[in-house]
C-alpha cells in the first residue's frame, strides 16, 4: 500500500508539472497528465485494426454498439475500457492507438499513447497464434519511437521531463496465462511448472520495466491480474460452471510476486513510483457480488459465446438485451458497465491511498486525484 500511496501522490501533481513542461509546444497538450498505455485486448483501443492478418481484432459488430455512434473502434468490450473511464476522471481524452498516428505531421502523440495490443502478454511467445499483435517488447519498442519523435519536435530537456512526469499504465499478464500456460497446445504450459513459470514472467517483467525506467518511465501502475479462473471461458471447463480455484491462485500468486518486484524497484531505482493496481479484489467483487453493483449476471456473457471457439461477440452472435446487466460482454472481456464500476474502485482506491491520516479532532482533507488500470 505504501508504494501505492507514493505512486497516487505523484500522480496527483503530474497535472500541475505538466503545465510548466515544454513551452508553448506542450500548450497543444492535455491538461491533465500524459499518459502512456502499454497492455493487451482490455487496454487496447485499435492498433490492431491496422494488422492486415491479425486474429485479434474486434472492428466490427457487436463490439463499440454502447460506444458513442455505436462505432466498433477495435476496443474488445460494448463501449469504453477500464482506461477511457480512468481518463474521463482526469478529464483528458483517451490516448490514441500508436498506429493511427503520424508523428511527422501531427502532434497528437504529445499527449499520450496507446501502444495496447489484443493478444499480447509479457512473454514474446505468448499470443503467437494470433498472428499480427504487438508484444510488449514491440510496445516498449513503439514508446522508443515515439520518444525520438517527442525529441524532434519539443527538444531533448522538454522531452525528458515530459516523459518523467508521464503515468505509465501497464495491463499484461492474463494472455500469458489463458492463451499460453493454460493452452495444451502451447511449449510453456509443458515445459515449466507454475512456480518457474512465475519466475519466467517476473525475470521477463524484470527486465521490460528496466527497460522503460531506462526511457525516462518513473510513475507506473501495473494492473494485477484478475481472478482469470471466473471469466466465462474459463467457467466453461468446470463440471459445475464454478470458477476455477487452481486458476485463480495462479493470478494470486502472480500478483504477489508482481508486487514484490515493483517494491523492489521502488527501493532500488532513483524516482521510481511503482504500484501494483488490485483489480483481483475488484473483479472478485462484481462476480460473487453482481446485485450490489447493479448486475443480475456475472458467471456468463451477454453474448453468450461462452462455449464458442474464440469466444469473441461476432456478428453472427444475439448479445443479451439488458447489456447494462452483465459482467462480462464476451467470453473474457468484461462490458462497459462493469468497466466503468472497476474504474470507479480503482480510483477510489489510489484516491484514498494518497490522501494523508487526518490529524486528531480535525477533517480529514479532500483526497487527491489519482489514475491506475489485463485482458480477462
Amino acid at each position: 500500500m505504501a508504494a501505492l500511496a507514493a505512486l497516487a501522490v505523484g500522480i496527483a501533481i503530474v497535472a500541475l508539472a505538466h503545465c510548466s513542461v515544454a513551452g508553448s509546444t506542450a500548450d497543444a497538450a492535455a491538461k491533465g497528465p500524459v499518459t502512456y498505455v502499454f497492455g493487451d485486448s482490455m487496454s487496447e483501443v485499435g492498433n490492431n485494426n491496422y494488422f492486415q492478418l491479425s486474429l485479434a481484432k474486434a472492428n466490427y459488430p457487436w463490439y463499440g454498439i454502447d460506444y458513442p455512434k455505436g462505432v466498433a473502434t477495435g476496443r474488445f468490450t460494448n463501449g469504453r475500457t477500464i482506461g477511457d473511464y480512468m481518463d474521463a476522471k482526469f478529464g483528458i481524452p483517451s490516448p490514441p492507438p500508436f498506429l493511427s498516428l503520424s508523428m511527422a505531421n501531427d502532434d497528437d502523440f504529445l499527449t499520450g499513447v496507446n501502444f495496447a495490443s489484443g493478444g499480447a502478454g509479457i512473454l514474446n511467445e505468448t499470443g503467437v497464434y494470433f498472428v499480427e499483435y504487438f508484444s510488449f517488447d514491440q510496445q516498449i519498442s513503439c514508446f522508443e519511437s515515439v520518444k525520438k519523435a517527442m525529441i524532434a519536435k519539443i527538444g531533448k530537456e522538454a522531452a525528458e521531463e515530459t516523459v518523467k512526469a508521464a503515468m505509465f499504465q501497464i495491463g499484461l499478464g492474463s494472455n500469458d496465462y489463458i492463451n499460453n500456460f493454460l493452452q495444451p497446445f502451447m511449449a510453456d504450459g509443458t515445459t515449466y511448472t507454475h512456480d518457474q513459470f512465475i519466475r519466467l514472467l517476473v525475470s521477463t517483467l524484470d527486465r521490460q520495466l528496466k527497460r522503460l525506467y531506462g526511457l525516462g518511465a518513473r510513475k507506473v501502475a501495473f494492473n494485477g491480474l484478475p481472478p482469470l479462473g471466473c471469466i466465462p471461458a474459463q467457467r466453461v471447463k468446470s463440471a459445475t460452471g464454478e470458477c476455477l480455484d487452481h486458476v485463480n491462485s495462479y493470478a494470486v500468486q502472480f500478483n504477489a510476486a508482481a508486487k514484490k518486484l515493483l517494491d523492489g524497484m521502488n527501493a532500488r531505482l532513483p524516482g521510481a513510483q511503482m504500484g501494483l493496481a488490485d483489480c483481483y479484489s475488484v473483479v472478485m467483487e462484481l462476480i460473487q457480488h453482481p446485485q450490489k453493483h447493479g448486475f443480475t449476471t456475472s458467471d456468463t456473457s451477454c453474448c453468450g459465446v461462452d462455449t464458442k471457439v474464440g469466444g469473441l461477440c461476432l456478428p453472427d452472435s444475439t448479445p443479451c438485451r439488458d447489456r447494462k446487466a452483465y459482467v462480462f460482454w464476451d467470453a473474457y472481456h468484461t462490458s462497459d458497465a462493469a468497466n466503468r464500476v472497476i474504474a470507479d474502485r480503482l480510483w477510489d482506491d489510489m484516491t484514498s491511498a494518497s490522501a494523508p491520516a487526518p490529524r486528531s479532532g480535525a477533517p480529514g482533507p479532500a483526497a487527491a486525484p489519482a489514475s491506475s488500470p489485463s485482458r480477462a
